[in-house]
């Protein structure tokens, strides 16, 4: 893409959001740095996203062996950054993983620091059907698609 790396590093260090309500159909994943052996107990500072039901059972009938969805967040888009989503089976040195119900999702954690506090849903509607990032508290505002959003600063 053609993101400015200035940005990323700015919206670094923009004031923590205050907490909000924990989601009912979410739970936090335990993130665990790619260079400790297993999963460990989240570090405040780095966030967390959340799974819903429904991205858990899509992840499940979708990925096969070592495969987990990630999530990147890239320049672009009608509102200056935008949610990508593949599956992936190679885990980066700065990726932060996470997993619920077996499901497993990576965020590398320049984008960890866009999209913290979210929450990963898969919605099927009548013309498509998407992983989408809804409830993200570091975004401003988002555009009707769901796929892209500005960042508060």
């Amino acid at each position: 893409g053609s993101w400015c790396p200035a940005l990323l590093c700015r919206a670094r260090t923009l004031p923590r959001p205050p907490p909000g309500p924990a989601c009912a159909v979410g739970r936090p994943l335990r993130w665990a740095s790619s260079s400790q052996p297993g999963p460990t107990e989240s570090d405040p500072s780095e966030g967390q996203v959340f799974l819903s039901e429904s991205c858990v059972k899509r992840l499940l009938e979708i990925t096969e062996g070592s495969e987990f969805l990630r999530l990147q967040v890239e320049g672009g888009g009608c509102s200056g950054f935008q949610y990508k989503f593949s599956l992936d089976t190679v885990i980066n040195p700065d990726d932060r993983q996470g997993q619920r119900g077996g499901a497993r999702v990576v965020v590398d954690v320049d984008s960890l620091a866009f999209v913290k506090g979210s929450m990963v849903d898969f919605s099927q509607e009548l013309i498509r059907s998407s992983f989408q990032v809804v409830s993200n508290p570091q975004a401003e505002k988002g555009c009707s698609c769901g796929t892209s959003f500005s960042v508060k600063f």
